[in-house]
Parts: C-alpha cells; sequence; structure tokens
C-alpha cells in the first residue's frame, strides 16, 4: 500500500467517524489547560482531571500560584506522577507567565516553550487547543499508533514523528488528527493488546496487515 492511500484511508475514516474531537482534560481557560497539561505529563487525564480541582481552586489564577513555592504546590499534586518536578515547574512557570506576560498564556508556540515544565509537546497542545494553531501534538500515544499504522517510518522521537505526520497530513487538520490519534491509541490502539478485530482503520494498518499475514501462512501450514 502506498503511503498516500494509507493517509488518505485513515484521514477518510476519521473525518466520518470522529469529526470533531477534543481533548479529554478539563479546562475553562487557557491557565487552567496549561496546567492539566504540564501535569498530564506521563500521567493519565483521568488522574489529572481527579486532581485539578483542588489544586486551581487554591490557584485559581496565574497570580495566586506566582505567589506560592513548589512546597505549597505539592500537597495538591501528590497523587500525580513525578510531583516533586511538576510542584516547581507549576511554581516557576506561573512565576515567569506573570512577570514576563502579565499573566496571559502567550499564543507564541516559541515563547510557550520559554515557560518551565512546557516542552514542544505541551506547546502544541496548548497553541492547537487554545489558540487554533496548526500544529501537532505527540505524545506517547501519537508516537506509538503512527508508527504501528504505518504513518511514520523510522522515526526515533517525538520530533520525527511530528515531522513526518506534519508532512502527510493536510495542515488544517493536524490539530484534529492529533486528537484522533491519541483517542485511538487509549481506546482501540492499545499498548498492549490493541482491539484490531472492533478497529475501523486496520483496512489501511501495517500492523493489521502483518497479523492477517501471519495468520495466513499458519493455516497454511495446518
Amino acid at each position: 500500500m502506498k503511503k498516500s492511500e494509507r493517509y488518505k484511508g485513515v484521514i477518510d475514516w476519521f473525518s466520518k467517524n470522529m469529526p470533531s474531537p477534543d481533548t479529554e482534560l478539563h479546562y475553562n481557560n487557557p491557565y487552567q489547560l496549561l496546567v492539566a497539561v504540564i501535569l498530564s505529563a506521563q500521567c493519565t487525564d483521568k488522574r489529572v482531571n481527579m486532581t485539578t480541582p483542588a489544586l486551581l481552586d487554591r490557584f485559581p489564577t496565574p497570580q495566586s500560584m506566582a505567589e506560592a513555592e513548589a512546597e505549597d504546590i505539592y500537597p495538591y499534586i501528590k497523587s500525580i506522577s513525578y510531583p516533586n518536578n511538576k510542584a516547581k515547574n507549576l511554581a516557576a512557570m506561573a512565576k515567569k507567565l506573570v512577570a514576563d506576560f502579565n499573566g496571559e498564556v502567550p499564543g507564541d508556540i516559541d515563547l510557550l516553550q520559554t515557560l518551565p515544565g512546557v516542552g514542544r509537546k505541551t506547546a502544541n497542545v496548548v497553541g492547537a487547543v487554545i489558540f487554533g494553531k496548526n500544529v501537532m501534538a505527540v505524545d506517547t500515544h501519537v508516537f506509538r499508533v503512527s508508527a504501528r499504522i504505518g504513518l511514520t517510518v523510522n522515526a526515533k522521537n517525538p520530533l520525527q514523528t511530528e515531522k513526518q505526520l506534519s508532512e502527510n497530513i493536510p495542515k488544517e487538520l493536524l490539530s484534529v488528527a492529533h486528537h484522533w490519534l491519541i483517542l485511538h491509541g487509549r481506546y482501540v490502539c492499545t499498548a498492549r493488546n490493541p482491539k484490531c478485530k472492533e478497529c475501523g482503520i486496520k483496512e489501511w494498518c501495517k500492523y493489521y496487515a502483518a497479523l492477517e499475514k501471519e495468520s495466513a501462512k499458519e493455516n497454511k501450514t495446518k
């Protein structure tokens, strides 16, 4: 199957069956989403959504969090993965957000990455969800699913995955495709025991084709 055929099949299926996907993180404003995405690194959205209400009730604005230190934030996020580092990042992020941006989350991807705790993935998520940027955020789900389907080839890191996806997905669909791949990886194309039989895009999946080929070979030798 040609790469263009694979991309077209996957994009067409998702466009029809998941036309308006969105992040599963709960938020009401850019600041809240930024906090949630920082916390979500190597942690489930479900756990983050359980944690942010009390945290944001205590620190409802960048200004209130900027006045806090890591040890003030830690008790509210101790159930999250890497709470010590994330508490330090949140405190430092809020201080810089207030000092350099008057408490307003910047819409520029490069400026977002100047904030402590904000890497390329986090900046792309915030940029796409809040500011409508045509960017592809790559987390563990996107990285895994893209390679398994065959959308990416020999991508060794998230940046290589991002570049390959960005080259082959229409620019205006990049932020939507990010959600397609995340949700597909979360609920269907799981890391262990992917649910291939109920997968809507198996027709274009390189992994499924290999499974079918192996199964046919086994049946032939019986």
